[in-house]
Protein backbone atom coordinates (compact mmCIF):
# COMPACT_ATOMS: atom_id res chain seq x y z
CA UNK A 1 0.00 0.00 0.00
CA UNK A 2 1.02 3.64 -0.32
CA UNK A 3 -0.39 7.07 0.44
CA UNK A 4 -3.17 8.25 -1.94
CA UNK A 5 -1.87 9.42 -5.34
CA UNK A 6 -3.28 12.93 -4.97
CA UNK A 7 -1.53 13.37 -1.61
CA UNK A 8 1.79 12.08 -2.98
CA UNK A 9 1.55 14.42 -5.99
CA UNK A 10 0.66 17.35 -3.72
CA UNK A 11 3.72 16.74 -1.51
CA UNK A 12 6.09 16.00 -4.38
CA UNK A 13 5.00 19.12 -6.26
CA UNK A 14 5.69 21.19 -3.14
CA UNK A 15 9.18 19.67 -2.89
CA UNK A 16 8.84 18.93 0.82
CA UNK A 17 10.77 16.20 2.63
CA UNK A 18 8.49 13.51 4.01
CA UNK A 19 8.36 9.83 4.84
CA UNK A 20 5.58 7.41 4.00
CA UNK A 21 4.60 5.22 6.96
CA UNK A 22 2.71 1.98 6.29
CA UNK A 23 0.84 0.45 9.24
CA UNK A 24 -2.13 -1.68 10.16
CA UNK A 25 -5.59 -0.20 9.77
CA UNK A 26 -6.20 2.69 12.16
CA UNK A 27 -9.23 4.93 12.49
CA UNK A 28 -8.12 7.66 14.87
CA UNK A 29 -5.05 9.63 15.87
CA UNK A 30 -5.11 7.64 19.11
CA UNK A 31 -4.98 4.35 17.17
CA UNK A 32 -2.08 5.66 15.07
CA UNK A 33 -0.10 6.61 18.17
CA UNK A 34 -0.65 3.20 19.76
CA UNK A 35 0.18 1.30 16.57
CA UNK A 36 3.33 3.23 15.73
CA UNK A 37 4.49 3.52 19.35
CA UNK A 38 4.48 7.31 19.33
CA UNK A 39 3.41 9.83 21.91
CA UNK A 40 0.00 11.41 21.34
CA UNK A 41 1.57 14.86 21.11
CA UNK A 42 3.52 13.68 18.02
CA UNK A 43 0.33 12.77 16.15
CA UNK A 44 -1.83 15.38 14.40
CA UNK A 45 -5.60 15.27 14.85
CA UNK A 46 -7.64 16.70 11.96
CA UNK A 47 -10.94 18.50 12.48
CA UNK A 48 -13.18 20.02 9.83
CA UNK A 49 -14.76 23.12 11.30
CA UNK A 50 -17.60 25.29 10.07
CA UNK A 51 -16.76 28.93 10.73
CA UNK A 52 -19.64 31.27 9.93
CA UNK A 53 -20.34 30.40 6.27
CA UNK A 54 -17.02 28.80 5.39
CA UNK A 55 -14.99 25.75 6.40
CA UNK A 56 -11.48 25.46 7.81
CA UNK A 57 -9.18 22.57 8.64
CA UNK A 58 -7.98 22.57 12.22
CA UNK A 59 -4.91 20.59 13.32
CA UNK A 60 -4.19 19.94 16.99
CA UNK A 61 -1.98 17.45 18.86
CA UNK A 62 -3.81 14.18 19.61
CA UNK A 63 -3.26 14.62 23.36
CA UNK A 64 -5.42 17.75 23.39
CA UNK A 65 -9.00 18.72 22.56
CA UNK A 66 -10.22 21.70 20.63
CA UNK A 67 -11.26 24.83 22.51
CA UNK A 68 -14.07 26.27 20.35
CA UNK A 69 -14.03 29.61 22.17
CA UNK A 70 -10.31 30.09 21.48
CA UNK A 71 -10.78 29.00 17.87
CA UNK A 72 -13.60 31.49 17.34
CA UNK A 73 -11.39 34.27 18.66
CA UNK A 74 -8.40 33.17 16.56
CA UNK A 75 -10.48 33.10 13.38
CA UNK A 76 -12.32 36.31 14.17
CA UNK A 77 -15.74 34.79 13.43
CA UNK A 78 -19.08 34.85 15.21
CA UNK A 79 -19.78 31.13 15.24
CA UNK A 80 -17.80 27.88 15.00
CA UNK A 81 -19.11 24.33 15.03
CA UNK A 82 -18.21 20.79 14.04
CA UNK A 83 -20.34 19.89 11.01
CA UNK A 84 -22.06 16.57 10.49
CA UNK A 85 -20.60 13.77 8.40
CA UNK A 86 -22.86 14.59 5.44
CA UNK A 87 -21.32 18.08 5.19
CA UNK A 88 -17.86 16.63 4.66
CA UNK A 89 -19.19 14.42 1.87
CA UNK A 90 -21.02 17.32 0.20
CA UNK A 91 -18.41 20.06 0.62
CA UNK A 92 -15.16 18.12 0.16
CA UNK A 93 -16.49 15.29 -1.99
CA UNK A 94 -14.71 12.70 0.15
CA UNK A 95 -15.72 9.74 2.26
CA UNK A 96 -15.74 9.96 6.09
CA UNK A 97 -12.25 9.27 7.40
CA UNK A 98 -10.60 10.31 4.11
CA UNK A 99 -9.76 13.84 5.27
CA UNK A 100 -6.00 14.37 5.13
CA UNK A 101 -3.98 16.82 7.22
CA UNK A 102 -3.23 18.92 4.14
CA UNK A 103 -5.72 21.76 3.90
CA UNK A 104 -4.17 23.05 0.68
CA UNK A 105 -5.07 19.79 -1.03
CA UNK A 106 -8.72 20.19 0.02
CA UNK A 107 -8.67 23.94 -0.75
CA UNK A 108 -9.25 24.73 2.92
CA UNK A 109 -7.68 27.37 5.13
CA UNK A 110 -5.58 25.57 7.75
CA UNK A 111 -5.09 26.64 11.36
CA UNK A 112 -2.64 24.72 13.55
CA UNK A 113 -2.39 24.70 17.31
CA UNK A 114 0.91 26.25 18.35
CA UNK A 115 1.70 23.24 20.59
CA UNK A 116 2.21 21.16 17.43
CA UNK A 117 5.61 22.83 17.04
CA UNK A 118 6.80 21.44 20.37
CA UNK A 119 7.56 18.15 18.66
CA UNK A 120 10.32 17.81 16.07
CA UNK A 121 8.43 15.51 13.71
CA UNK A 122 4.70 15.01 13.37
CA UNK A 123 2.66 12.08 12.09
CA UNK A 124 0.00 13.30 9.66
CA UNK A 125 -3.05 11.71 8.10
CA UNK A 126 -2.83 11.03 4.37
CA UNK A 127 -6.55 10.31 4.15
CA UNK A 128 -5.82 6.58 4.25
CA UNK A 129 -6.49 4.15 7.10
CA UNK A 130 -3.25 2.26 6.40
CA UNK A 131 -0.73 4.94 5.38
CA UNK A 132 0.46 8.08 7.12
CA UNK A 133 2.99 10.83 6.47
CA UNK A 134 5.86 11.77 8.76
CA UNK A 135 7.55 15.14 8.38
CA UNK A 136 9.14 17.94 10.39
CA UNK A 137 6.51 19.99 12.19
CA UNK A 138 8.00 23.29 10.98
CA UNK A 139 7.98 22.03 7.37
CA UNK A 140 4.32 21.12 7.72
CA UNK A 141 3.43 24.61 8.96
CA UNK A 142 5.35 26.24 6.08
CA UNK A 143 3.88 23.84 3.52
CA UNK A 144 0.31 24.73 4.45
CA UNK A 145 1.04 28.42 4.98
CA UNK A 146 -0.95 27.87 8.13
CA UNK A 147 -2.09 30.22 10.80
CA UNK A 148 -0.66 29.33 14.23
CA UNK A 149 -2.75 29.94 17.34
CA UNK A 150 -3.43 28.60 20.84
CA UNK A 151 -6.69 26.79 20.10
CA UNK A 152 -6.45 23.58 22.15
CA UNK A 153 -6.69 22.55 25.77
CA UNK A 154 -5.88 19.47 27.82
CA UNK A 155 -8.46 16.75 27.72
CA UNK A 156 -9.17 13.08 27.19
CA UNK A 157 -9.54 11.53 23.77
CA UNK A 158 -13.03 10.67 22.57
CA UNK A 159 -13.71 8.56 19.49
CA UNK A 160 -16.49 10.02 17.29
CA UNK A 161 -19.63 7.87 16.92
CA UNK A 162 -19.29 7.72 13.12
CA UNK A 163 -15.75 6.38 13.46
CA UNK A 164 -16.86 3.81 16.04
CA UNK A 165 -19.44 2.45 13.61
CA UNK A 166 -16.88 2.19 10.84
CA UNK A 167 -14.39 0.51 13.19
CA UNK A 168 -17.01 -2.13 14.06
CA UNK A 169 -17.81 -2.80 10.41
CA UNK A 170 -14.17 -3.24 9.44
CA UNK A 171 -13.42 -5.46 12.44
CA UNK A 172 -16.37 -7.67 11.56
CA UNK A 173 -15.20 -7.87 7.96
CA UNK A 174 -11.66 -8.84 9.06
CA UNK A 175 -13.07 -11.47 11.44
CA UNK A 176 -15.15 -12.99 8.62
CA UNK A 177 -12.13 -13.13 6.32
CA UNK A 178 -10.03 -14.85 9.01
CA UNK A 179 -12.79 -17.37 9.68
CA UNK A 180 -13.13 -18.12 5.97
CA UNK A 181 -9.38 -18.60 5.53
CA UNK A 182 -9.04 -21.14 8.36
CA UNK A 183 -8.69 -24.69 7.01
CA UNK A 184 -11.56 -26.93 8.01
CA UNK A 185 -10.59 -30.09 9.89
CA UNK A 186 -11.48 -33.24 8.05
CA UNK A 187 -11.97 -36.58 9.75
CA UNK A 188 -10.03 -39.08 7.62
CA UNK A 189 -10.17 -42.88 7.80
CA UNK A 190 -6.58 -42.86 9.04
CA UNK A 191 -7.50 -40.52 11.90
CA UNK A 192 -10.45 -42.76 12.84
CA UNK A 193 -8.21 -45.83 12.91
CA UNK A 194 -5.70 -44.07 15.19
CA UNK A 195 -8.41 -43.05 17.65
CA UNK A 196 -9.93 -46.54 17.60
CA UNK A 197 -6.52 -48.12 18.23
CA UNK A 198 -5.91 -45.87 21.27
CA UNK A 199 -9.35 -46.70 22.70
CA UNK A 200 -8.78 -50.45 22.27
CA UNK A 201 -5.36 -50.32 23.90
CA UNK A 202 -6.75 -48.39 26.86
CA UNK A 203 -9.57 -50.95 27.28
CA UNK A 204 -7.11 -53.86 27.20
CA UNK A 205 -4.93 -52.27 29.88
CA UNK A 206 -7.96 -51.82 32.13
CA UNK A 207 -8.91 -55.53 31.81
CA UNK A 208 -5.40 -56.56 32.80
Amino acid sequence: MSIPKQVKKYLDDKGVDYQEIVHRTVFTAYDAAQTLKRELKEVAKNLLIEADKTHVLVIIPADKKLDLAKLKKALGVKKVSIPKEQVMIKVLKIKPGALSSFGGLHKLETIIDRAMLKTKKVLLSSGSFTDSVLMKAKDFVQLEESKLADIAMKGGYKIPKAVKKQMTKVKQKVARKKAASRPKKKTTKKAVRKVTKRVVKKAVRKKK
